[in-house]
């Protein structure tokens, strides 16, 4: 008897296309999909695409059909409302960035479905992430996928060691365009044609500022409308409410300092919104925490790396140095432009992910 695999499947092709080759390479699958909205509002239905609206668990379920394998969904509505969505309007409420995908990955995608995975008796879980797993010493640790522009490492880094020693990642060594060429060579041509999603799941209009007014009550009292200053304290307007900016925003300001202006920072104690030119953007250093390391049980004093502090980067080049058990201090080699408190800092050896944590 093959191994048992609980393959998660989004209703796209990445998934689709692991749950054939796992197939084929003997693997015993189930499929999973997960339901996380409280209801069937008309904009869920409305959508064509995301890895958790209606449509999706119905492509799932009908392609699982067609493979032949059992479809489970797991309903985690609950959960997912109470940790993701929760901590992202948190975030925001305390004028931070936040990046979702990266919390889900550990709590809802790897936590309920290993959860799942052995209920049913199975031995590993799946996705079609594009990233590859290593082993040294006992301990697992990712390894950016073969296709550079598709890696997804960057969104995983909260995975541990454990979570990774029951994950397979059958498209880690395949690019974009070969997963393509396999659906279609399997038939699905549609498939093999489907765009894809990069929004978050649960703003179902990609506006995450409505979606914040929609579920936070009287937001504009709590984050009301304040000045806008440059460093100098001169006062150039009134900004809208300090959750509708992100640092780094170019558009959308409202105001002409008579250059081009960037939002450099949210000053939340005085509720301020910070503005100045491009340079005013660059930093030498942050200070990270919520911290999870995989490749190494711990680090050295300090410790050479790459680090990324957004999906669509190359990395810098950088020095990590431990400050306590739960933060770490980056001095990279050159300025890095926007470093935005919520979003993710992770740290590579090559392509090996080390870990990462949460910039403050």
């Amino acid at each position: 008897m093959g191994k048992r695999v609980l393959m998660a499947m989004s209703g796209g092709i990445d998934s689709s296309v692991a749950a054939m080759l796992l197939l084929e390479q003997g693997y015993e699958l189930e499929g999973v999909t997960f339901r996380t909205f409280d209801s069937i509002s008309e904009s869920c239905l409305a959508r064509e695409k995301g890895c958790c609206s209606i449509d999706a668990i119905i492509e799932a379920k009908h392609l699982a059909e067609k493979l032949g394998i059992k479809h489970h969904i797991l309903d985690v509505r609950e959960l997912f409302r109470n940790t993701v969505i929760e901590d992202f309007i948190a975030q925001y409420l305390q004028c931070k960035t936040p990046n979702p995908c990266v919390l889900c990955n550990p709590i809802i995608k790897w936590g309920k479905v290993l959860d799942f995975a052995d209920e049913l008796g199975c031995d590993f879980i799946a996705t079609g992430h594009y990233a590859k797993i290593s082993n040294e010493n006992g301990r697992f640790f990712l390894q950016k996928g073969e296709d550079k522009l598709k890696d997804q490492t960057y969104f995983l880094w909260k995975l541990t060691s454990e979570h990774l020693s029951r994950t397979l990642f059958p498209l880690g060594g395949l690019t974009k365009s070969e997963v393509r060429n396999i659906a279609a060579q399997h038939g699905y041509v549609k498939l093999s044609q489907k765009k894809e999603s990069e929004e978050i799941c649960f703003v179902t209009d990609d506006n995450y500022r409505n979606f914040l007014k929609n579920n936070v009550e009287n937001i504009d009292k709590f984050l009301p409308k304040g000045e806008i200053i440059d460093k100098s304290g001169k006062i150039f307007g009134n900004h809208n409410g300090l959750y509708n900016y992100t640092v780094g925003q170019r558009k959308g300001l409202g105001v002409a300092l008579g250059y081009p202006a960037y939002v450099v920072g949210l000053l939340k104690e005085s509720n301020k919104l910070l503005l100045g030119p491009r340079e005013e953007l660059y930093s030498s250093e942050c200070i990270v925490s919520d911290l999870n390391l995989t490749k190494y049980l711990d680090l050295e004093e300090s410790f050479l790396v790459n680090c990324k502090v957004r999906y669509r980067s190359d990395g810098v080049s950088s020095n990590i140095f431990r400050i306590d058990d739960y933060r770490l201090k980056i001095v990279f080699e050159e300025p890095v432009f926007a470093i935005t408190p919520g979003q993710s800092a992770v740290f590579y050896d090559g392509d090996d992910l080390i870990g990462g944590g949460i910039i403050q």
